[in-house]
């Protein structure tokens, strides 16, 4: 995969849930995990991140918007579900991004969407879970970086070789 990117979430209150994103995160190949005001503590996400995804990859935790800071030309991806925002089957992924995900009992912030420079929406009827939307998020940048072939017309996975050749030949298996 292309470039790099970090997950965080803004003042997460449940720790399963930071866990399960940290988790996701981990899996996908982030670069780093973030939260911001976060009313969880490191033990509370320790306990519940499986993977143990941060002996593997950095967390920070920023007190608040002001202190946040990530890497130089990396853009921030806000993930909302509001009118204005790009849906994300749509969305061009930055090749550096840090994507930010909203509040478990609210939304991203109009502070915190105003320092977006994208702000993106899963097609949803309402709201998923945080850690959910993080993996459909991060599933559509795999897809968007990830040098897949085009998907086939038909049901199904890609043709092989040996495909090919049995209908040629009329063989069948």
């Amino acid at each position: 995969m292309r470039g790099y990117f970090a997950v965080g979430v803004l003042e997460i209150s449940k720790s399963r849930n930071m866990g399960a994103l940290m988790r996701t995160a981990h899996a996908f190949g982030a670069a780093y995990t973030f939260s911001i005001g976060s009313e969880v503590t490191r033990q509370q996400v320790r306990q519940a991140d499986t993977s143990k995804a941060e002996l593997h990859l950095p967390y920070f935790d920023f007190a608040s918007l002001d202190d946040m800071t990530r890497p130089r030309g990396m853009e921030l991806v806000g993930v909302e579900l509001t009118d204005e925002a790009v849906d994300l089957p749509a969305f061009r992924h930055p090749l550096c991004a840090a994507y930010v995900f909203g509040r478990e009992r609210g939304s991203l912030t109009g502070d915190m969407q105003a320092r977006c420079q994208h702000i993106v929406k899963i097609p949803t009827k309402f709201c998923v879970n945080v850690s959910v939307a993080c993996a459909i998020t991060l599933y559509d940048r795999t897809l968007n970086f990830g040098g897949f072939p085009e998907r086939p017309l038909m049901p199904g996975g890609p043709q092989t070789a040996t495909d090919n050749a049995e209908k040629k030949f009329g063989m069948h298996r």
